[in-house]
């Protein structure tokens, strides 16, 4: 590295302020790709720890931990994690209702026309099978199956313990060089030129300086907001849950292969079973529900063996108006936080990190850079949360105040444009830079009640080959399906949890 010879502005030192996931996803990922071109410190404090609920992810992670050269089986052992085809949702709709978002393709598209269409055509002629029968994944959350395989492959994220995630990201960070630092952030410094971050002050009295700052303070926004006044697009006005208490315990079920998500009466309750302890919640709004009534809820609804306390997180939908300020990026909670509905948060702190390699200022901050930038997370945001929104506003229940309200409540435009054209002419998509498939959008639009009174005739066949072609491709899925092992079991071969991840739990 030479440092003496770099120019004016030139980006050489990297800080990272804070830990956990985030801050560990951004040493490991910017280590990986420059570590010999960067000097590269991240500032943590035990004292302080991480909200530790976000252990629930979606499949581009597979991608992601490719790209940083992970070994699957080793990750998964030290993690204690399992796999996740699907998310499962009930009580949403309607009270009785479940419904499925699988991680993967209905049925075989064809040049001009997605599956749906033709599964709409023949659900018109009398066909009564569900669109997830043509499904790998649904029909294997359904019946709790899993392995890896190709041809057809089945698609797949991870359930993990976020704190031995963290941790197993530290230690590959710092074999590649990432120096950690011990210690509580007391102030951040500015320069008074330019107004750029210029280091932080430890509360030992240390003084971190760097070029570039990546903020991982979680809601706190110590740099970003704290230090740059950044401000914050406020969305609870399209997503109302602002709380959430977590509680871990030990059940002696096997591990579905599948998040779920049970709504209540205002709000919902998570269950994410890894392998040595399953991970509960529950989200609500507080105009509805207080936090000892959460508090009970949660315990009685959750069962089990209780690992520790449960505890309260306070949270606020929408993020910041700027996910990267002069010198400094904000990842996770600290750019913005649409909910753990989709469990979509841990995918925007790796999709920030590859933008962030990508868009790697080397040269020295620039305006079209840092704009690009922001647009493109400001896009993958929203998108998220108009889906998520999604899952509130169209129920049919009349039980609560709280469903009620989210159901007379506006929308943004973006959603409602989409779910007309779904409801109007059966039409579903997907944009380049959004995360949610089309078969996303039709799992949750059509297990949410939203039905197309008509639909594209692009997908027209002749009645006989159209029931033969749905006939076969159903019984197709079931075999290879049914082919699969328990997910239990394959677990138990493939990635079984170290005794380290056990000795961590039984802390």
């Amino acid at each position: 590295m030479e440092n003496a010879q770099a120019a004016p502005g030139a980006v050489r030192k990297v800080v990272i302020a804070g830990g956990g996931t985030s801050g560990w996803v951004a040493a490991m990922a910017i280590s990986k790709q420059f570590g010999e071109l960067l000097d590269i410190s991240l500032v943590e404090s035990e004292e302080i720890g991480t909200i530790g609920v976000g252990e629930s992810t979606v499949p581009p992670i597979v991608a992601f931990h490719q790209l940083l050269g992970i070994d699957e089986r080793e990750f998964m052992r030290e993690c204690a994690a399992t796999f996740k085809v699907a998310i499962w949702f009930e009580n949403w709709g309607r009270i009785g209702d479940w419904y499925l978002h699988p991680f993967g393709r209905h049925g075989q598209p064809a040049w001009m026309a997605e599956f749906y269409n033709f599964w709409l055509h023949a659900r018109a002629h009398g066909h009564k099978a569900p669109l997830g029968e043509y499904c790998y994944e649904w029909l294997a959350a359904v019946k709790g199956r899993f392995a890896l395989r190709e041809n057809p492959r089945v698609n797949y994220a991870y359930h993990f313990d976020a704190a031995l995630y963290a941790r197993y990201l530290r230690k590959l960070a710092e074999k590649r060089g990432v120096k950690r630092i011990e210690g509580k952030i007391r102030n951040v410094r500015t320069r008074t030129d330019n107004g750029f971050v210029e280091s932080l002050e430890l509360e030992s009295g240390q003084v971190i300086a760097g070029d570039f700052f990546i903020d991982c303070t979680g809601f706190r926004g110590l740099l970003i907001e704290g230090a740059l006044n950044t401000g914050y697009e406020d969305w609870s006005n399209y997503l109302p849950c602002d709380r959430a208490v977590a509680f871990q315990t030990i059940v002696d079920e096997p591990a579905a292969p599948y998040t779920a998500c049970y709504a209540h009466t205002a709000g919902w309750r998570w269950n994410i079973p890894v392998q040595h302890r399953v991970g509960n919640g529950v989200v609500y709004c507080s105009q509805y529900m207080s936090d000892d009534e959460a508090r009970h809820r949660l315990v009685s609804d959750s069962g089990g063996r209780p690992v520790k306390e449960p505890w309260l997180v306070r949270i606020k939908a929408g993020r910041r108006k700027k996910a990267w300020n002069k010198n400094v990026v904000a990842f996770g909670l600290a750019a913005g936080f649409v909910e753990p509905l989709e469990s979509t948060s841990i995918h925007t702190i790796t999709t920030a990190a590859v933008r962030l390699m990508n868009l790697f200022p080397f040269d020295g901050v620039n305006q079209p850079m840092v704009d690009h930038y922001n647009e493109l997370t400001q896009y993958e945001l929203e998108r998220i949360r108009d889906f998520v929104c999604m899952h509130y506003k169209y129920n049919q229940r009349d039980d609560s105040p709280f469903w009620i309200h989210c159901r007379e409540m506006e929308i943004p435009e973006t959603l409602h444009q989409r779910v007309e054209l779904f409801r109007q002419g059966g039409h579903a998509y997907r944009k380049e830079g959004e995360l949610m498939t089309v078969d996303s959008w039709i799992s949750v639009m059509l297990g949410q009640h939203i039905e197309p009174t008509s639909y594209n005739h692009i997908a027209r066949l002749d009645d006989r080959e159209l029931k033969d072609y749905m006939t076969k491709y159903r019984a197709k899925v079931a075999e290879v399906v049914n082919g699969l092992p328990l997910h239990a079991d394959f677990v138990k071969q493939y990635c079984a949890a170290s005794e380290d991840a056990w000795a961590m739990n039984r802390r």
